[in-house]
């Protein structure tokens, strides 16, 4: 949710792929007048009394929230579209639009902002393909219920990701200490550098064969 993120000091940068039925959200009441050629996304003003009215109660469950003093799946729970007259959930939806209208301004006015954005995620959807590859056992499912099983699969997981991460890192670090590999490397090919590969990653094992031996199996009589 966008409005606990902005309260934590995190901002949500998300690849918006609907961008053409997205709508802004005016400021205060009046203000459509301000901004003719925005006309057709324009919708209603934010309520910013409800944030004002709400706003204690927002900041407890962000504190409550930070500080881990409560499970963030039972707070989120609180504020589902199950929840959508709870008054505070009302708010944070407001809020939610605020900044998401704030976003969007700066992700249509900023093309260097949409490469970041691009970027970033390509790289975190690099990730998601390289976490598919290692843990390929049953399909990349935890297919148990038990909790220790599920914390055994994951902690294997992150074993996993750690040491690719390092043998990537070890292997790019001793090819661009070499001169002749280094100067081959311009400023977006060091820019684009990132220990997240698995192309070279055999997850099977290695099974050698040699033509010249037979298999010690016995001719049956």
């Amino acid at each position: 949710m966008s409005a606990f993120c902005h309260l934590l000091g995190f901002q949500l940068m998300p690849r918006l792929k609907r961008i053409n039925v997205q709508k802004l959200y005016l400021p205060f009441t009046g203000s459509s007048s301000a901004y003719p050629n925005l006309q057709p996304v324009l919708t209603r003003t934010i309520n910013w009394g409800l944030i004002r009215q709400q706003y204690d109660q927002m900041i407890k469950y962000a504190t409550a929230l930070r500080l881990g003093m409560a499970e963030t799946d039972a707070i989120l729970k609180r504020f589902t579209r199950g929840n959508l007259l709870h008054p505070t959930y009302q708010a944070l939806s407001e809020l939610g639009k605020a900044v998401k209208t704030i976003f969007l301004c700066q992700y249509l006015h900023s093309m260097e902002l949409r490469r970041e954005i691009n970027d970033g995620l390509n790289v975190v959807e690099n990730w998601n393909s390289a976490n598919s590859f290692i843990f390929y056992g049953k399909s990349g499912e935890i297919a148990t219920n038990r909790l220790e099983d599920q914390e055994l699969a994951v902690l294997s997981l992150h074993l996993l990701q750690i040491s690719l991460v390092y043998i990537n890192t070890l292997m790019i670090q001793q090819v661009l200490s070499q001169p002749q590999w280094l100067k081959l490397m311009k400023k977006q090919d060091l820019r684009a550098l990132s220990p997240l590969i698995w192309l070279h990653i055999n997850p099977y094992g290695t099974f050698k064969l040699d033509m010249n031996q037979r298999l010690l199996i016995e001719t049956v009589a």
